[in-house]
């Protein structure tokens, strides 16, 4: 045991074939979560993470950390892919540049609702519910009791304006005859079904059944373009 943390052996092995290391450690008493993190090389490793996390955290300070310290902390052991964390971290930056240095237990639905405010429109839905999964955590953890940033904070998401960029078919086809074969019939068969860009770029062969005149998905079923 070293502090409040712990290292210990996983089953997991890595690509060496040797076993990987891991720690856990305590933010409050014995009734409190323990946030662990693996994948370490080596005993030593995963003893120096520990350390730390232990540093920035501090013995017994659970409360009395900083919303910035506690971010840190939950980015470290949040599992996602890089671009993911990277953007997690680009949004709650908007949050800890004007409340950081607040004590996560001060933090109140005031301070949450009156920042919320200064976010730019465009990326206020997205950076409210990035400190929203940040303080659930919190309290998944024990170190708050409710989170701030839902209680009495409301974060409803803009509606974006409808967009009718063509306005018969006839401009459609216009605009596929410009792009030429290659680009062109894929904008009529967006335009024609009506496919987000994820759907349409997701497709497959297996997707598409000519004979039926149908493209299937995993939620949706939608006719083809008839032929011209």
């Amino acid at each position: 045991m070293i502090q409040q943390g712990q290292v210990f052996k996983l089953t997991a092995k890595g690509v060496d074939g040797e076993p990987l290391w891991a720690y856990r450690y305590r933010l409050e008493g014995r009734s409190s979560a323990r946030p662990q993190v693996g994948g370490f090389a080596s005993r030593a490793e995963a003893q120096k993470a520990l350390r730390k996390a232990l540093e920035r955290i501090g013995p017994g300070r659970g409360g009395a950390i900083t919303l910035a310290e506690f971010v840190e902390e939950y980015l470290e052991l949040h599992q996602a892919e890089p671009v993911t964390i990277g953007k997690l971290r680009w949004l709650l930056g908007k949050a800890t540049t004007t409340l950081g240095e607040k004590r996560i237990a001060d933090l109140s639905s005031k301070d949450v609702y009156a920042w919320r405010l200064t976010v730019p429109e465009g990326h206020r839905f997205e950076a409210t519910q990035a400190l929203r999964q940040v303080l659930n955590r919190a309290v998944a953890w024990g170190v708050l009791d409710f989170n701030p940033a839902k209680c009495g904070v409301a974060n409803t998401q803009r509606r974006p304006k409808e967009k009718r960029p063509f306005d018969s078919w006839a401009q459609s086809e216009a605009i596929g005859a410009r792009l030429g074969p290659v680009y062109g019939p894929m904008v009529i068969f967006g335009a024609a079904t009506r496919l987000r860009p994820s759907e349409l770029f997701g497709l497959e062969q297996h997707d598409v059944d000519r004979q039926a005149g149908v493209v299937y998905g995993t939620a949706y079923a939608r006719s083809l373009p008839a032929k011209r």
